[in-house]
């Protein structure tokens, strides 16, 4: 098979498209044949070996989210058909960045009428993850405020549809100005520009100098410090990512400001969405069929892909480095 392998850690040109041995799905797999592959930060993260929770053992193929067909079953596992159209969560050891992956069966989910793949293939991760930080860890609550950077990518699109749903009173998203247009079709009150320096102030002016009642940060650095400063009185950070590959930086003021002045009841809480697969499975399992359910109605709208072949994935990661893209990055194998 035709794969996308990384043998060295660093810029988007490691990535090797080569060819591979077909893998073989072992007791309790299935084996899918790849038709979408999604990028997401995590696989930018592996690859410049940047901060992540889990370690990344070369060689190594990127890729968590696949949609495909079911092309073989391994000893034990009765379903679904060979043939069946199914998007997944990749094992581990096993990217989608390839013709073929092997999963663990209870990771595959039979593709719901009405959802193509390339729209499907941003659920189990972009999903689930938009969902659990809405619900679970920032507990929306009706009325309150909500600042979503990145807010024209595969999480941010669900995030800012999702915290409308949830009766958000007014939700601010960021992106660059060519993509504000796009932030507000998903239902945003107001759009900022991430990139000026003067972001945090923009927030707090929006909010007549209140602040926001929950922060979504994923991008680390000095950006963590920053949202900080316009948050509100028991304002709550979910940290869910370090796009910047940079870890979080907490100047002295920052610091002073957050832990030295406990009547402001400020918390911070962290998202990473392996663990809530391993260690609290039926809540994440739950997050994703209640996404997978707004999709197929028609209450949110899955991220629009963006399509490039397989053996493109580099210019794919340097396209979400460089935040180029709007909605999601897809991966088509060619067979």
């Amino acid at each position: 098979m035709k794969a996308v392998q990384l043998q060295q850690f660093g810029a988007p040109e490691v990535l090797q498209y080569v060819t591979l041995p077909d893998p073989q799905p072992k007791p309790g797999e299935i084996l899918i044949k790849v038709e979408a592959a999604a990028v997401n930060y995590s696989d930018i993260a592996r690859r410049s070996n940047a901060i992540y929770p889990f370690p990344t053992l070369l060689p190594f193929i990127p890729g968590s989210e696949v949609a495909g067909t079911v092309a073989a079953l391994g000893d034990g596992v009765d379903g679904p058909p060979i043939g069946t159209p199914v998007f997944a969560l990749a094992g581990q050891g096993s990217g989608g960045y390839a013709e073929y992956v092997t999963t663990p069966a209870a990771q595959v989910i039979p593709m719901p009428p009405g959802i193509s793949m390339d729209h499907a293939v941003s659920l189990p991760v972009a999903g689930t993850t938009a969902m659990l930080l809405i619900r679970e860890v920032a507990n929306l609550q009706p009325g309150e405020t909500l600042f979503i950077p990145a807010a024209a990518g595969g999480v941010g699109s669900y995030l800012v549809q999702l915290a409308k749903l949830h009766g958000a009173g007014c939700v601010i998203g960021a992106a660059s100005p060519s993509k504000f247009e796009a932030v507000r079709a998903l239902g945003a009150d107001h759009v900022i520009d991430y990139t000026q320096s003067d972001w945090a102030q923009r927030v707090n002016q929006l909010t007549q100098g209140l602040g926001v009642d929950v922060l979504l940060e994923m991008t680390g650095s000095s950006v963590f410090a920053q949202g900080l400063r316009c948050l509100a009185p028991f304002g709550r950070v979910v940290i869910y990512g370090m796009s910047s590959g940079k870890p979080l930086e907490l100047d002295a003021q920052s610091i002073e400001h957050f832990f030295y002045r406990p009547s402001l009841n400020q918390s911070i809480h962290v998202l990473n969405l392996g663990l809530w697969f391993g260690m609290r499975p039926q809540l994440a399992g739950k997050a994703m069929g209640d996404m997978i359910g707004l999709v197929a109605s028609g209450q949110i709208k899955a991220p629009e892909p963006t399509l490039l072949p397989l053996s493109q994935a580099a210019e794919a990661h340097r396209l979400m480095e460089s935040r180029q893209s709007t909605g999601k990055l897809v991966l088509k194998p060619v067979t």
